[in-house]
């Protein structure tokens, strides 16, 4: 692109991410006081419903990445999507963008989340979060157990590790949680590492403040991952997940780092 076209791309880049903010509220508005109450008074089990409303997201998603990429506010690679193709996945990713989510869901069907509390009472959010059943991180004990039970209900089960987005300086910082949930329930682990560059949406970062030039996404699903390789048979639970929690700690530093290389 010429230079003197530069701050005008920039300009449109700034209000097609508007666009899209406004049209992923609008939309999450819709699902909650049209699409869901339908389909709620439908006949059927309040499983099958909530496969159906987990789709529904999932489509909604893909919309709304399709309209990202059409607008010109990001362009992104998928490498190896089919191995997100499977069932009863435990997917975990890096998380530098708040784009990040929207993407995973949009590849990946019959997904769970673990989500805010607060999205649960949040008005764009609360009808998505309580019609797919999503899992709410306001007790450990009680969250570790309900994403085991999805997983073993054969739903895909997404989880960010980190909890929060990637702070500015990159260094990845990971909670215990889903080695818990490997540990605990016998899972494998699916990685998904997740670079953008320029960053777009970090934490902290307006939406507004778009970058100079379109962000690029590169979601690559890695092979999956044995947590049983990274501590001794016969090491308690405890002890587990912490070895897992290390390993993974250093897994997505060092496939992060090999990608900006």
């Amino acid at each position: 692109m010429t230079e003197h076209l530069m701050p005008l791309e920039r300009a449109w880049r700034t209000c097609a991410t508007g666009l899209c903010f406004s049209s992923f509220g609008l939309g999450g508005l819709l699902l909650r006081v049209l699409v869901f109450p339908v389909l709620a008074l439908l006949p059927w089990s309040a499983t099958r419903r909530k496969r159906i409303c987990k789709d529904v997201v999932h489509y909604a998603f893909r919309l709304f990445v399709w309209l990202m990429c059409t607008s010109g506010v990001i362009r992104c690679e998928v490498r190896n999507a089919e191995r997100l193709r499977r069932q009863g996945l435990l997917i975990v990713a890096n998380h530098p963008s708040l784009v990040d989510v929207v993407l995973l869901i949009a590849l990946t069907r019959r997904t769970d989340c673990v989500v805010k509390a607060a999205l649960a009472d949040n008005p764009f959010t609360r009808g998505p979060v309580r019609a797919t059943g999503y899992v709410l991180n306001d007790s450990g004990v009680t969250m570790v157990q309900g994403c085991i039970d999805s997983l073993r209900a054969g739903n895909n089960l997404l989880i960010f590790p980190e909890g929060t987005r990637t702070p500015a300086d990159g260094q990845i910082r990971l909670q215990r949680g889903v080695a818990n949930i490997a540990v605990r329930g016998g899972f494998d682990l699916t990685p998904v590492v997740i670079r953008c560059a320029p960053p777009l949406l970090r934490k902290g970062d307006k939406w507004y403040r778009v970058p100079v030039r379109r962000p690029r996404f590169v979601v690559d699903v890695q092979e999956d991952l044995d947590p049983t390789q990274f501590f001794a048979a016969g090491a308690d639970d405890a002890m587990a997940v912490r070895a897992v929690t290390h390993a993974l700690t250093e897994y997505f530093s060092r496939e992060v780092r090999r990608g900006g290389a």
